[in-house]
């Protein structure tokens, strides 16, 4: 079994950390730099770095504290947030990330998940995907036939639904070239009830590449269940580890006992 990763996440808005419930209330949580050394220092395998504004207000990306993220942390950082175009994601890479996010535009133009993975390697280029189960399930019509996907893919921060099926585009973005699925449940977020380990499965059985779970994380067990149950390559929390209910030592230690393989 391959290494299983344990991701903090910085929810970046207007340059300050932030953390909220189903991605609403938000409150400071603190500096983004700051956050990101104390992660290191707690043996985090890498770092994602969403400014959750940036792609609904339109606005560009915060190259700087970017750059002093990456000036301050050695562990690999996946930025994302307010991506339109090749320029934003190189961009990125010159600020130092190691890998993009790319979520709404990805949306909007999938040929820019082909362009970018040929431009600078799919193992730079992740896919967001932010995925709410439908409401009973309700059909949606898409290339022509209609069916009824359990979870719609939603944009903007996860204020916009994209009439699109999560499954079937985690499918259609790695054929395009993505390198990783961000995967976030929504309606998991922020409620620490433990990760949606279904919507997880049906994607993690859906692509081969890396999946990466989000959403919901509460207790050292969600880790183990998501990781050993799911198929995740890897598990990201937030305000567990922003408010230190739990530190990233401590639940590497409890998965290694478990005999999750772990880097210590």
């Amino acid at each position: 079994m391959l290494t299983k990763r344990i991701i903090p996440c910085l929810d970046v808005k207007d340059g300050r950390v932030v953390k909220g419930v189903k991605f609403l209330h938000l409150k400071d949580a603190g500096d983004p730099v700051l956050v990101a050394k104390r992660y290191e220092q707690d043996q985090a395998d890498e770092l994602v770095f969403l400014d959750i504004s940036a792609s609904a207000e339109n606005r560009g990306i915060i190259l700087d504290v970017v750059r002093r993220t990456a000036e301050n942390v050695f562990m690999p950082l996946t930025v994302g947030g307010g991506i339109r175009d090749l320029a934003d994601i190189r961009n990125l890479l010159n600020a130092g990330a190691d890998k993009v996010s790319i979520n709404t535009a990805a949306v909007k133009h999938p040929e820019l998940i082909k362009e970018a993975s040929g431009k600078f390697g799919s193992q730079c280029i992740v896919v967001a995907i932010d995925g709410k189960k439908r409401p009973q399930c309700l059909p949606v019509r898409q290339a022509g036939t209609v069916h009824s996907p359990q979870w719609e893919v939603y944009i903007n921060g996860g204020r916009t639904p994209a009439e699109l099926d999560a499954v079937a585009w985690a499918k259609k973005a790695e054929r395009l070239g993505a390198g990783e699925i961000l995967l976030t449940s929504m309606d998991a977020d922020g409620t620490k009830n433990g990760y949606d380990l279904h919507l997880t499965k049906a994607i993690t059985d859906a692509v081969n590449i890396p999946v990466i779970a989000s959403g919901g994380a509460g207790k050292k067990e969600d880790f183990y269940t998501v990781l050993t149950e799911s198929g995740a390559d890897a598990a990201l929390a937030a305000s567990l580890f922003h408010y230190q209910e739990l530190t990233i030592k401590e639940v590497k230690e409890y998965l290694k006992k478990k005999g999750v393989p772990v880097r210590c």
